[in-house]
């Protein structure tokens, strides 16, 4: 057995801080949602997989606490302390491997409960690094200055990326941010991390967002449009940033060719309808966009200029409007697969691609890209 389906998700609004649902509300509120527009009960889940991070969630072996909300009490279940793509893989072996038939995926986090930038600085060696105070705002400013230098990429070039990912989102309502910006407000917003500013960086959101796996008989049972896993691939670059090619995302350009061989993808331009990728800030969207063969080392300026990435263009990437738009930091990755289904199924509305067929999802771990999650899927 060889085919493992999505059959349905279901998200949250994103929202700066959702303070009024503890976070096995908030979890429950996706789980319950898509029992509801399957039409399933708990019985029907063979096992759950959840995506979160104990620091995020305040408590050790955080999963604990969400147990009785994602219907996995006296079920197996186990997590994921990481980005929520990473989950959906452990939750695909589930099937694959011929354990269960069906199994939900269920990925949150809470960044308003905690310091974001004190979380991500325990990311860094404890001895070394983490008292130089860098977190993810410094890191990518160091990542953005050795890229623009090697390539001569632009700030004007850069905040394009913003520009479009937020325009996007204005059709998406779960979007957290839903207002557009220029490319002045983008040039003049205070700077965080030369070269990058204030709005070259996402929000922190809070919500969640679940899906249910199944095997294909199953899947076929469930619903008339199952979004087929045609190929995966993922690979971790190094832990120090030294040890690192900071210029070009070495680990996602790995994972996205064991991704395309699986998939049959040659030419992902003309071979994928859509993209969904992790861009945590906006120079990183171009290296993404280079890395996953788009375009040519350095051309990703060019690229945005050029105006492929658009929702009008060849390769639309983020017509949800991105991480740029909503992020709450565990579930990002599991956001850009909900997304492609959605867009594969017809449903997603307003942010529609016409005739999407094939669409990739990329998620990442830890600062910089480290590590890295590519999905490719289709229907029917």
């Amino acid at each position: 057995m060889d085919k493992v389906a999505i059959v349905g998700c279901a998200q949250t609004k994103y929202e700066a801080e959702k303070i009024d649902q503890t976070i096995s509300e908030l979890v429950f509120e996706v789980v319950k949602k898509l029992h509801n527009e399957l039409g399933i009960t708990n019985d029907d889940v063979g096992c759950v997989i959840t995506g979160s991070n104990d620091f995020n969630d305040g408590r050790t072996i955080a999963n604990m606490a969400i147990q009785d909300a994602v219907g996995s009490v006296r079920k197996s279940e186990s997590r994921v302390s990481g980005d929520g793509a990473f989950a959906f893989v452990y939750g695909a072996m589930r099937i694959l491997s011929e354990s269960y038939d069906t199994v939900m995926v269920v990925s949150h986090c809470k960044c308003s409960e905690v310091d974001q930038y004190l979380v991500n600085n325990t990311i860094f060696d404890p001895y070394y690094q983490r008292h130089l105070g860098l977190d993810q705002i410094s890191s990518a400013g160091l990542m953005a200055n050795m890229y623009m230098n090697k390539y001569g990429v632009t700030e004007d070039q850069a905040a394009r990326v913003v520009v479009k990912n937020r325009k996007n989102a204005l059709n998406n309502p779960y979007a957290h941010l839903q207002k557009e910006v220029t490319l002045k407000d983008i040039l003049n917003s205070k700077m965080m991390a030369y070269p990058l500013k204030t709005l070259d960086f996402p929000p922190f959101s809070d919500g969640a967002v679940a899906m249910l796996l199944a095997k294909e008989d199953v899947a076929k049972r469930m619903t008339d449009t199952p979004i087929w896993l045609k190929g995966y691939g993922s690979c971790t670059d190094a832990y120090y940033l030294g040890n690192r090619n900071m210029t070009d995302l070495i680990g996602l350009e790995l994972a996205a060719k064991e991704a395309y061989r699986m998939a049959g993808i040659s030419n992902p331009i003309e071979n994928l309808d859509v993209c969904e990728v992790s861009e945590n800030f906006s120079i990183h969207e171009l290296m993404i966009y280079e890395a996953l063969g788009l375009c040519e080392k350095g051309e990703g300026g060019k690229f945005i200029e050029s105006g492929e990435t658009q929702m009008n263009g060849s390769i639309p990437v983020n017509p949800s409007g991105g991480v740029l738009s909503s992020n709450p930091a565990m579930a990002n990755g599991l956001i850009r697969v909900a997304e492609i289904v959605l867009q594969l199924q017809g449903k997603a509305d307003r942010r529609q691609i016409p005739n999407a067929k094939t669409g990739l999802a990329y998620g990442m771990n830890g600062i910089c890209s480290q590590g890295n999650c590519v999905l490719i899927f289709g229907g029917d």
